[in-house]
């Protein structure tokens, strides 16, 4: 685990986790705790929390885990607001959001991190893939 604190800033924050649902909740109240600290207004670190679950999710549903059974997960300040994202062992196909009909009841995780975020990506390098969202904080 990587930690660069910056005084009255979001802390840029990179986390080697376990690739299990526990990982989430410590994921989540890691990134909520440092925005806090930070002086981030409740709004925004709820939306933060939220896509930062549903990439973490995503990756648990969708890919592999990174070697030995880990899963990376990183924030921290850019010039647009704050870049969430989670690396994994990349899966059977690249994240994209699905057009749904309005019965389905899932497949709608990137959709509401693509209304959340000003942007969201996905970066590969070798076998891992990381997708990413960075969101305002104004």
């Amino acid at each position: 685990m990587t930690v660069a604190a910056v005084e009255g800033s979001v802390s840029s924050i990179a986390l080697a986790l376990p690739f299990e649902v526990a990982s989430v909740w410590h994921a989540r109240r890691r990134l909520a705790m440092d925005l806090r600290t930070a002086g981030v207004d409740d709004e925004h670190i709820e939306d933060a929390v939220l896509v930062l679950s549903e990439l973490f999710g995503n990756a648990l549903r969708h890919a592999r885990p990174l070697p030995p059974g880990m899963a990376r997960v990183a924030w921290g300040r850019v010039p647009e607001g704050i870049e969430i994202s989670v690396t994994d062992g990349g899966g059977p196909t690249l994240p994209r959001v699905l057009n749904l009909p309005v019965s389905a009841l899932g497949g709608r995780g990137l959709a509401i991190v693509s209304d959340l975020a000003e942007t969201w990506g996905v970066r590969r390098q070798g076998r891992a893939v990381t997708v990413y969202a960075v969101l305002a904080l104004d």
